[in-house]
């Protein structure tokens, strides 16, 4: 379990991190419906140049969090920055290192930056260039088998053992994305007349299901090492009840008056600033969010030259959106994407890869309704996708307890 400066656990309410992995599954699903949307209905092909826009939109997300604690939270911003400032020091600087305390690691900082943003980006452009190619139902559902190999990659990397019930768990959510896949083709598989638009705009869709099994792989893997390398030893876990949490008095015998003091989050409307200025733990999700922003910079720069190397190869010829619409949507795609991605590195702080990457797994079942509802209406609902789902929600609900259980250490 983490801990912070003084050697208490850190916990954050599970109703924060609950809504936040609503509004990151919410995210997901308008990312994939749009950028399907754009690709297929509006004819705008440029999978290089979508994943460009959303991931340099990353930027906005610190600042806006910042900008959140300054005008809501009251907190001060210098603190702020001194307290995530000393936390990424005392995170990337060894221990005996003659680098002052106060002097931001920027080299060590980019270059973890840098090795984010390409553990990031790889996957994502398979994933831009491959939902294209398949329905969005097979990217979906192959591209969240992330939650096996994330949870194999944990194992291996923290030499754990295997337990029954979270490979148990993980082994019912990937036989669930099977029976949605399988489930869905079946009632989909009969010819129709309307049908043969849609089978020309998915023109290799083997190609697109190697492509996000790949992707999935190394999703699978960048959010194991994410968690290992990139997250600090401070970020909280889940709080098992929703009461606020109050940080307890550094010692009974301090030679000052120690009040308790509440955990810096989102949801909190003060600072201690002695404490930040002591380099404690920065408010919940700051530094994640810090990371990201810091990944849509090193994607706006350095990803930047591709775009007129590819238009020139002809490999992607660069065109601008058509018309207002098709610019309007595709700013729907970066903002969902941001809302996806910001949630996303957040969680993988408090709750670990495993958890985090079964939950995605519940996107299938939001997209599933989706295509019910918005879609082919009841010819969408088949026996496999709702067994599938079903296997899904009973997965995520076994990690989800088995996080939250008091722990008998």
């Amino acid at each position: 379990m983490p801990h912070d400066a003084h050697g208490k656990p850190v916990v954050v309410s599970g109703a924060v991190a609950g809504a936040l992995f609503v509004l990151m599954l919410l995210g997901f699903v308008v990312e994939s419906e749009l950028t399907q949307y754009v690709q297929t209905s509006l004819g705008y092909r440029q999978p290089f140049f979508l994943f460009y826009v959303v991931h340099s939109a990353f930027i906005a997300i610190f600042p806006a969090h910042l900008l959140y604690l300054v005008l809501i939270g009251r907190h001060n911003p210098r603190l702020l920055l001194t307290g995530l400032s000393h936390a990424i020091h005392h995170h990337l600087v060894p221990k005996g290192s003659k680098t002052h305390a106060h002097h931001f690691p920027k080299f060590r900082f980019f270059r973890l930056a840098a090795l984010c943003t390409l553990g990031a980006t790889v996957p994502a452009l398979l994933w831009f260039g491959s939902i294209s190619l398949a329905s969005i139902s097979d990217v979906t559902a192959i591209w969240n088998t992330n939650a096996f190999f994330a949870y194999v990659f944990t194992v291996k990397l923290y030499n754990l053992r295997f337990e029954r019930r979270k490979l148990g768990a993980v082994l019912l959510a990937t036989i669930g994305v099977l029976l949605v896949v399988y489930g869905g083709a079946s009632a989909s598989s009969k010819p129709d007349e309307t049908n043969v638009s849609t089978e020309r705009v998915y023109s290799a869709p083997l190609l697109g299901d190697v492509l996000t099994l790949i992707a999935s792989v190394g999703y699978g893997l960048y959010q194991v090492l994410y968690k290992r390398h990139a997250a600090l030893p401070s970020d909280p876990e889940p709080l098992i009840t929703d009461a606020p949490y109050e940080r307890l008095s550094i010692d009974s015998d301090a030679s000052f008056d120690s009040p308790s003091r509440s955990t810096h989050s989102l949801v909190t409307p003060a600072v201690d600033h002695e404490v930040i200025e002591a380099g404690t733990p920065p408010p919940f999700g700051l530094h994640p969010n810090l990371l990201t922003s810091a990944i849509g910079l090193c994607t706006l720069v350095l990803l930047a030259p591709l775009v007129p190397i590819l238009d020139w190869t002809g490999y992607e010829e660069f065109r601008a959106p058509p018309d207002a619409w098709t610019t309007l949507s595709i700013a729907g795609i970066a903002a969902s994407g941001v809302v996806f991605n910001s949630g996303l590195m957040v969680l993988l702080n408090v709750w670990g890869p495993i958890v985090v990457s079964v939950g995605n797994l519940l996107t299938i079942v939001l997209v599933f309704a989706a295509d019910i509802f918005f879609g082919a209406g009841a010819g969408a609902v088949t026996l496999g996708g709702m067994l599938g789902s079903g296997c899904i929600i009973a997965a995520f609900g076994v990690l989800v307890f088995d996080m939250l259980r008091p722990s008998t250490a």
